[in-house]
């Protein structure tokens, strides 16, 4: 019997989402965590930063990858054991950013998958890249 509940993935399967981020985000994700920096909402701040206008918080930016683990590649039951992401580069409201995870290995002995990330914003520049690995848990 399989240890996976979903079927096994395989090297090479990728998934994506895609999605336009917006200055709710960030309402919702403060109101979430409580992160009030001042990048994320203070126009005057954030244009005298190195980024020259409001950015996004980073767990936005990585958010769309829970949803394409959770819910396409490895698919429902997934949670992350282990992330490492390096951003690239800011994200910022209304732009459109997609994520992709592509399956670079997938253990036979137990559910747990590695995976490389990434984030790109509509412009073609990548917002974050880097690893994770998830394991996957039958529902049921």
């Amino acid at each position: 019997m399989s240890a996976w509940p979903n079927g096994r993935p395989e090297p090479g399967q990728r998934a994506s989402r895609t999605r336009m981020v917006t200055a709710r985000d960030i309402e919702l994700f403060t109101e979430m965590t409580g992160d009030r920096n001042p990048l994320h909402y203070d126009e005057d701040a954030a244009r005298g930063s190195r980024f020259g206008e409001i950015i996004v918080q980073g767990g936005i930016t990585t958010g769309i990858l829970n949803a394409v683990v959770a819910e396409d590649l490895p698919g429902p039951g997934s949670v992350f054991l282990e992330a490492n992401w390096q951003f690239r580069a800011p994200v910022r409201p209304g732009e459109e950013i997609t994520g992709i995870v592509e399956v670079i290995e997938a253990r036979e002995d137990k559910p747990i998958t590695r995976l490389s990330t990434t984030v790109t914003r509509q412009d073609g520049t990548v917002a974050l890249e880097g690893t994770a690995v998830c394991y996957t848990s039958p529902l049921g």
